[in-house]
């Protein structure tokens, strides 16, 4: 009886939360285009000025497929360069731990690198490899969230408890184990929260580089064409596209942490009553 009380209280509980982290950007949402909306009508605001929503959302319908396309296409470059920034980051937060010289030396040239435009990247790339690669703006979006992961990563290996460290020396605890069990753990929470911040910025920086050159089918080419010629409304709703495919991904890196979570805290439990 018990736990049938235990499981019916927890579902108005869990419903609360979510509309708590649903219901503030669900209303902004509503009250920003509807404000947006208003104000063109009210103020009579031309089209090439501003264009309303309600046309924005009606070419995002009438032109699904072609930005569906296009978001395939910067999607693909952004996770591509996404999953190979990630785990080059990670890995050399891991070898700079390690060597401490090598750290004083990649560290200032990661952060030299992270600064050059990325036009000027993008235009190096695409004079090394065909018009047609779409390898140049991997390549960009693999150094942006390289350097994004490293730094993050390479700070949650660092910044342990001395606490920690002390009582596992205390066992004669090895360096390996150390970092298995103490400074591994401390690092996921920061390996997430670059995650979370490099996953849209990977979908910013894959559309931004179609600027410059390249394949013409992606969601940077379609937003500048369209605007170029006087299409606003059709280029905004590609920035629709573009805003979607960021949402999307930084949702991912969300769900993600959240089953990583999940699961350390299962298997903690497990092993306690194992343990027990």
């Amino acid at each position: 009886m018990s736990h049938g009380v235990t499981v019916t209280s927890a579902g108005p509980a869990h419903l609360t939360r979510i509309a708590q982290v649903a219901l503030p950007p669900l209303v902004f949402g509503v009250l920003f285009f509807g404000g947006w909306e208003l104000l063109v009508a009210v103020f009579d605001i031309q089209p090439y000025f501003l264009v309303p929503p309600s046309d924005i959302v009606g070419r995002f319908v009438d032109n699904l497929d072609l930005i569906w396309s296009a978001m395939r296409v910067s999607g693909a470059n952004a996770l591509v360069g996404l999953v190979a920034g990630a785990v080059l980051g990670a890995a050399m937060s891991f070898v700079l731990l390690r060597f401490r010289l090598l750290d004083e030396i990649v560290t200032p040239l990661s952060i030299a690198l992270n600064a050059v435009p990325i036009f000027v990247l993008v235009a190096v790339f695409n004079n090394m490899f065909a018009i047609t690669s779409e390898v140049p703006r991997r390549l960009m979006v693999t150094i942006v969230v390289y350097f994004v992961v490293l730094v993050n990563v390479a700070r949650g290996l660092r910044q342990v408890e001395n606490t920690h460290l002390e009582l596992m020396r205390s066992y004669a605890a090895s360096d390996w184990e150390i970092l298995r069990l103490v400074r591994v753990p401390n690092a996921i929470s920061y390996f997430f929260t670059a995650l979370k911040i490099a996953a849209p910025l990977a979908v910013i920086t894959a559309f931004v580089s179609e600027y410059f050159g390249g394949s013409q089918n992606g969601l940077g080419n379609k937003i500048t064409s369209n605007l170029a010629t006087s299409k606003k409304a059709e280029g905004w709703a590609y920035v629709g596209g573009a805003c979607l495919l960021g949402l999307a991904f930084y949702l991912t890196a969300v769900v993600s942490e959240i089953v990583v979570a999940r699961r350390g805290a299962v298997g903690g439990t497990a092993r306690g009553r194992d343990g027990a």
